[in-house]
């Protein structure tokens, strides 16, 4: 009989299980920063190679060593000894780690995007033991970082070994950051379609959003080139990552000077964004000083966000970024949707401004390491009727005001690795085209409220319900006990009940005969 085949893990498991041979050489919370540099120089080299064999096919195989054959694509140009295929030939050599930090080194004097964002002598310093290092070098070997090329593979492994060590640093699981998984990306780019113009995230991490936004520029047929990305990130290590990760793809962002929290130190004060795309924190606290930024131009004509809870920060921070006819579609805990005190009025003020488009609830567990239920906004800075021309596309909006959107897309989704649940490209499909339908002219044939989907709220509605943005207050939920025949649902279960006990009867009667036959007294 043939041995059945063993399935292989998922790529974080088999790179977490061999950085794992490393405990006791560093602390665990190193392990992010040595598979992920790693990962880099092979993703680079991946690319590096892909890159030789398109110059092989075109006939320019005399080219092949010149470095302007590669970085008009965007893609780095490695010297020798940069290359992942001298590092593995090496890695069981005395002085691999010092291969390793030279790669780096050379990387980054070579390609200006990279400046202060690769580890410096950093292999060298940590003296990891020779023969760990070199079974963690395999195992990356063995990752094709190309073979998905939807996916941020940087940042599912950072998002992993946080998990797997719930890290209390200032980017872990502490402070409520998560890596935003690609079908709520995906989601968020249909949404508000990110095809033109300048892209914002005011809390990047380590770019995965911008990452997946470009590649929807791509798959619609739309020009990168006339897309212009600014980012901000407050963590040292998750700003390099950012860099490395947007360097590798050939994305040109501005991500500021340096690292650098967004509410105390505003890097692109005078920014106007068309399109902004985030996944804050979800529930910061102590944000800022019980008497800091209460003057702050980003809250002019609200209240003043509570010291207990950043939520409200954010929104008006990205509210005050968007251009003339900006767009926002960021996610946020649900907590936000009703909360009271000055997050009350700051939510009353911003309904009664027509910024909010419109509220989804998307399904639990979609985030790596927490069920926490969130939910995905939609502000616009313009629901007026005009025409818009968005790519080959032209389509007519018809006025919104004091409308806003509910969807609840809680039972969604299908579980991915038996690990999360994820949208399918058909759900966002479906999603995108039914707030698309609501937005425009021609609504009333195209778009009707669903019981347990969608409701199209007015503002009397709004008014009504306390200016409360929870969807379950407008969108109609069906009793299906309602529809229980009690009587004849009653008689079934006393009919099973009694069933059970004559079965249960037969099998003592048969027990005991059978003890009875083996001489025992019952």
């Amino acid at each position: 009989m043939a041995k059945k085949d063993k399935k292989e893990l998922p790529l974080e498991e088999r790179i977490y299980n061999s950085c794992n041979k490393l405990r006791g050489t560093i602390e665990p919370s190193e392990y992010k920063h040595v598979v992920l540099g790693l990962i880099f120089l092979k993703f680079a080299n991946d690319k590096f190679e892909e890159r030789k064999i398109e110059i092989i096919n075109e006939g320019n195989e005399k080219y092949i060593e010149m470095e302007p054959f590669y970085t008009q694509n965007n893609v780095f140009y490695l010297d020798t000894i940069s290359r992942w295929s001298h590092i593995v030939e090496n890695s069981k050599q005395d002085d691999i780690a010092l291969i390793i930090d030279t790669a780096f080194s050379n990387i980054e004097r070579n390609n200006k995007s990279l400046r202060g964002a690769l580890p410096k002598n950093y292999f060298s310093r940590l003296n990891l033991e020779k023969t760990k290092l070199a079974s963690l070098l395999d195992t990356i070997n063995g990752v094709d970082t190309l073979i998905d090329q939807e996916q941020d593979v940087i940042g599912r492994v950072y998002e992993y070994f946080l998990q797997r060590f719930a890290i209390s640093e200032s980017s872990g699981k502490g402070k409520g950051e998560f890596y935003t998984p690609k079908s709520t990306v995906n989601l968020i780019a249909e949404l508000i379609e990110p095809y033109k113009g300048i892209i914002y995230d005011p809390c990047c991490g380590t770019g995965g959003m911008f990452v997946q936004s470009l590649k929807f520029i791509n798959k619609h047929q739309g020009n990168q080139k006339e897309v212009s990305v600014y980012g901000q990130e407050n963590t040292d290590t998750t700003y390099k990552l950012a860099k490395m990760n947007l360097a590798i793809r050939g994305i040109k962002a501005n991500l500021g000077d340096e690292r650098a929290d967004t509410f105390s130190n505003d890097q692109f004060k005078d920014l106007k964004a068309d399109f902004i795309i985030a996944n804050p924190p979800f529930n910061l606290k102590d944000w800022r000083g019980e008497n800091e930024l209460l003057d702050d131009p980003r809250w002019q004509g609200y209240a003043v966000p509570p010291v207990s809870n950043a939520n409200y920060g954010w929104i008006l921070h990205m509210v005050s970024k968007l251009s003339e006819n900006g767009i926002a579609g960021f996610i946020l805990a649900n907590g936000a949707l009703g909360s009271d005190g000055d997050e009350y009025k700051i939510r009353k003020k911003l309904i009664e401004n027509d910024l909010i488009e419109s509220i989804i609830i998307i399904p639990r567990d979609t985030f790596y390491h927490t069920d926490i239920s969130v939910t995905l906004w939609i502000v616009n800075k313009n629901k007026k009727q005009r025409a818009s021309s968005i790519n080959k596309d032209s389509k007519q909006y018809r006025n919104r005001s004091g409308e806003i959107l509910f969807m609840d897309l809680r039972r969604w989704g299908s579980e991915f690795d038996k690990k999360y649940i994820e949208l399918t490209k058909n759900e966002i499909k479906k999603v995108a085209l039914n707030l698309h339908n609501w937005q425009q002219s021609d609504f009333k044939s195209t778009y009707k409220d669903i019981p347990e989907y969608c409701y199209s709220a007015g503002f009397e509605e709004l008014k009504a319900n306390n200016f409360s943005l929870v969807p379950s207050k407008y969108i109609e939920f069906i009793d299906q006990d309602n529809e229980i025949d009690f009587d004849s649902e009653m008689q079934r279960i006393q009919e099973n009940f009694k069933e059970l006990l004559r079965e249960e009867r037969a099998s003592q009667e048969q027990l005991i005969n059978a003890f009875k036959v083996l001489g025992y007294e019952v």
